[in-house]
């Protein structure tokens, strides 16, 4: 993994980009598990409650869907992070372990499920579209910023979006799947009551 025409081009583009600056540390932050997390767990609870009120059947699920989808990041990031046991920037000190990044896995994963989460509650397609904008803003805002600031290898990232990309799949076919069997407060008819 020390050399080839991938790392070397990801070593020209990490080269061009990388200009460490606060705003690019602020960008990163987003990522941040203290910043990313609280914003999915409100997104969550409130998603949930308005369900709940609602009287959806199962209106705590979707919300639970979301924060195991989130939960299974590091479970799934850090035995990667062991395996690859990539060496950071020169804009870090001197480790391993910066493949792939866990801050945009984070971000992607919480700021993607709360999206998902939301948009069923949504009534307008371009309050939809605000929603998913605004999930995608967040993690290219953090993505960008951890590569300016050097904190990782523009790979780094580029795998993290590859997972969350598989995770928040998964976590859509759960959710479509339970939004066909939990619609409304009853059963439908011809069902069992």
């Amino acid at each position: 993994m020390a050399d080839g025409p991938l790392l070397r081009l990801d070593a020209r583009v990490s080269a061009a980009l990388r200009h460490p600056d606060r705003f690019s540390e602020i960008l990163s932050d987003l990522g941040n598990v203290e910043v990313a997390v609280p914003v999915l767990a409100a997104v969550l609870v409130l998603a949930g409650l308005r369900r709940r009120s609602s009287g959806t059947d199962h209106w705590w699920l979707p919300s639970l869907a979301g924060a195991v989808a989130t939960a299974v990041v590091p479970a799934l990031v850090v035995p990667l992070k062991v395996w690859t046991d990539r060496p950071g920037t020169p804009a870090v000190p001197p480790a391993t372990g910066y493949f792939p990044s866990g801050h945009t896995a984070t971000a992607a994963l919480a700021y993607g499920s709360a999206a998902l989460v939301l948009l069923p509650l949504l009534r307008t397609p371009a309050a939809r579209r605000a929603v998913v904008g605004a999930g995608a803003a967040l993690v290219l805002a953090v993505s960008y910023g951890l590569v300016r600031r050097g904190y990782h290898w523009p790979l780094d990232v580029v795998a993290s979006w590859c997972l969350a990309t598989v995770l928040l799949t998964l976590l859509a076919l759960a959710l479509g799947r339970a939004g066909r069997t939990g619609r409304g407060g009853g059963a439908g008819p011809g069902q069992p009551k």
